[in-house]
């Protein structure tokens, strides 16, 4: 997989609480260099990352309900038209854990439903967040079902902020419990170039990381020291 291919990946993140403006243009501009999918950023960022990667094909993407999806379905309603009014265009919300945990299922579809209506009318993406880390096998089937009814476009892992990240077994468990029509991404503790292809093999086609520079710096290593084909007219010797 070619430098850029593994770029169009990634969603570069900018979600540290102590992330300040300087970090977030350095990521903004990363992301337009290199051709990433999107930068994900805190959602008082919104309007200058819009500013910042207007024109390119990378997405002004943010968080929803960040990090525990604690919040109430109003605040998060809100707090979605409000970054999609802002220029998001893709937006990363987290399932009420706590909703989830206590089995009320109802209200969690309640909220998934109107999450996804909310970015959809606004002409946006949904990534809906599970934070796997807390939750069982059952429970995590029950939100791809919960997700793929009510049409988001990814179910994600993790947010990166909980007791821990993406694993192998959860990506090909999400691939294989929703539709091809759902896509999965990855987040959390990715940081190395193996990471990334392993889970991009699994059948996650977004990756969540801070890492991005790292990692593509990885990526173009290999890449020159890949064997040249010969040039037309010369022989290989």
């Amino acid at each position: 997989m070619s430098t850029a291919a593994i770029a169009a990946l990634i969603d570069h993140s900018v979600l540290r609480p102590t992330a300040t403006l300087a970090d977030l243009e350095a990521g903004c501009l990363l992301g337009r260099r290199v051709g990433a999918a999107s930068v994900c950023v805190l959602p008082h960022f919104v309007p200058r990352a819009a500013a910042l990667l207007r024109g390119s094909p990378t997405c002004t993407s943010t968080v929803i309900g960040f990090p525990h999806g604690g919040q109430t379905l109003w605040a998060k309603v809100r707090e979605s038209e409000l970054a999609l009014e802002q220029g998001a265009t893709e937006l990363d919300a987290v399932v009420n854990v706590s909703l989830v945990l206590s089995g009320a299922w109802a209200q969690v579809e309640e909220e998934v439903r109107a999450l996804t209506r909310t970015c959809h009318d606004g002409g946006a993406r949904l990534k809906l967040i599970f934070e796997t880390c807390y939750l069982n096998r059952e429970q995590k089937v029950r939100l791809c079902e919960i997700g793929s009814a009510a049409g988001v476009d990814w179910v994600k892992t993790s947010t990166g902020f909980g007791s821990g990240g993406a694993t192998p077994e959860d990506v090909r468990l999400l691939r294989e419990n929703c539709p091809a029509s759902v896509s999965v991404k990855a987040s959390g503790g990715i940081g190395t170039l193996a990471a990334l292809l392993e889970f991009q093999e699994l059948g996650a086609n977004r990756i969540g990381t801070s890492r991005t520079e790292e990692i593509l710096r990885a990526a173009a290593d290999g890449e020159a020291a890949l064997p040249r084909s010969p040039a037309p007219g010369t022989h290989d010797r």
